[in-house]
Order: C-alpha cells, then structure tokens, then sequence
C-alpha cells in the first residue's frame, strides 16, 4: 500500500536511498531529443549536457561534473561563484531545473530510451471500442 500521508511521503523522499534518488533525480529532454527518443525525461548522469530553464543561472548550458545524490543536487561546469578568500565553488542546481541537451550514450542508457520509448508502447487508435456507460453503472 501507498500512503497519502504528507509526513510519510516526506519522510520517504528525504531517507530514500540512492538508488531510488537516481529516479527521483530526473531531467526532461529537450524538444528535439523528445521527438527523437518519444522519451519524455531521464535520470540525470554525469556526462549529460544541460542547459539551465529556472533561476539566477537561466539560460546557461554545460556539462554535468558531478551529480550529488546526497544533496539532490547536480553540478554544472562554469556554474559557480567566488568565495571571499577567493576559491570558487560549484552552485548545486535541482535536476528538475534543467532540460538535458545531449545525453551520454552508452549500452545501458540506449537500453533504458528503448524500454521508455513511447512510439513502439502505443497502440493504434483505430483498434479501439468505445463502451456503453450504462452497463458499468453498477461500478460508479
């Protein structure tokens, strides 16, 4: 079973472990490559590049150095700011905050866009029946 409880849903995305933050940690594609794959969003991998949809750093693009389960964050090459004594730290952005550009292929991903593809799942529309309401009465 599935709780509608606000305290347990939060509780069970805060403690959730890493390999369920991966899923939670997802991007949407871009509109060419959503066209391209009929995937709507991924979870969000190192080498992918991003460009940044919301916020103080909108507009920008680069590649994901790091992404931080931990943090639920992801790092952005060039998206950082100087600290007093001089170094520079990389500003953590929220995977949902960014549309992925160009994906980092390899055998496991191609194998995830072809489980997720949309166009081979979706039956065609000629093959449907249309039911009468009325004999599900009993069910509404």
């Amino acid at each position: 079973d599935v709780s509608s409880s606000r305290r347990k849903s939060r509780k069970a995305h805060f403690t959730a472990p890493s390999s369920v933050r991966r899923k939670i940690m997802s991007s949407p594609l871009a509109k060419d490559l959503r066209t391209k794959y009929s995937v709507r969003s991924l979870p969000i991998r190192k080498d992918d590049e991003v460009r940044i949809v919301r916020g103080k750093y909108k507009d920008r693009e680069g590649k994901v150095t790091q992404v931080y389960r931990k943090k639920w964050v992801i790092y952005v090459d060039r998206v950082q700011r100087d600290k007093s004594n001089g170094a520079s730290v990389p500003i953590g952005i929220h995977p949902s905050k960014v549309v992925i550009t160009t994906i980092k292929l390899d055998k496991d991903r191609r194998a995830i866009l072809d489980r997720k593809d949309r166009s081979k799942s979706v039956k065609p529309a000629g093959d449907v029946e249309m039911a009468d309401v009325r004999s599900f009465s009993r069910f509404l």
